[in-house]
């Protein structure tokens, strides 16, 4: 068998997330069929991040095995061929050891959450971006964002639907830019709870609106997912990066 990991970019407006679900397209369906039809073998193509309906990827990695051996550069042009015309591309395929898994192997996974703090409703970033219209207070965003930093028990900053057995999380940076009406939230972490970088950026912003006067620390120790901000729209959230 041979072992094959694969960079992947995607718009994610128009799928369910990455996980094969019966009530629509997935990415990962997507692939998992443009590879048969490239290879004639059907197998389970695994991806480092599992995200949500309607969230991007600049920098997915995923991994198959098949046993075929097929250039890395048939690879990336035949399941770009395949996925024609869904918003998915193949950046770059390379063979790797058997023992790489996408999602077992990485390090650390970086997330970037895009924000356009205007009045005007957005136009060429809709669906690209989270447009909110309140002028937002920029500086306490980054001082309460510091707050994330290191291992915390972020029980308050998870879905109901979230499957992990712990809730004790380490953040290994966040970096709050701003430029005009622009905000990026950067976050990097080993591993993340569901939803968990949606609400902890609807916390923030919820902070900054002053509709929250609890401080991110506050909102930690209270563990309680009442007690933290909304859950931030899916459309405004990318798959930065992932290390291995």
């Amino acid at each position: 068998m041979h072992n094959y990991k694969i960079t992947v970019e995607y718009d994610g407006t128009n799928f369910v997330g990455w996980q094969q679900q019966a009530n629509g397209l997935s990415i990962q369906s997507s692939l998992q069929d443009s590879l048969f039809k490239l290879s004639g073998e059907k197998v389970v193509v695994y991806g480092a991040g599992r995200t949500d309906a309607g969230v991007h990827a600049y920098e997915q990695v995923a991994s198959f095995t098949i046993s075929k051996k097929i250039s890395t550069e048939v690879i990336r042009d035949g399941l770009n061929q395949h996925l024609r015309p869904l918003m998915i591309s193949v950046q770059k395929a390379e063979c790797v050891q058997d023992d790489f898994h996408a999602r077992f192997s990485a390090k650390r996974r970086w997330y970037v959450y895009k924000i356009i703090n205007r009045r005007s409703p957005l136009t060429i970033e809709a669906n690209k971006a989270w447009c909110v219209h309140k002028r937002l207070n920029i500086d306490k965003i980054k001082t309460e964002s510091a707050s994330f930093l290191g291992k915390h028990d972020l029980n308050a900053f998870r879905s109901s639907n979230c499957q992990s057995n712990t809730s004790i999380k380490t953040i290994d940076s966040i970096n709050v830019d701003n430029k005009e009406d622009e905000i990026l939230i950067e976050i990097s972490a080993r591993s993340f709870l569901h939803s968990q970088v949606r609400i902890m950026v609807g916390t923030l912003v919820d902070i900054a609106k002053g509709n929250l006067t609890d401080s991110i620390s506050e909102i930690i120790n209270s563990r309680k997912r009442e007690i933290a901000g909304q859950t931030a729209p899916a459309h405004g959230l990318y798959l930065k990066k992932i290390e291995y």
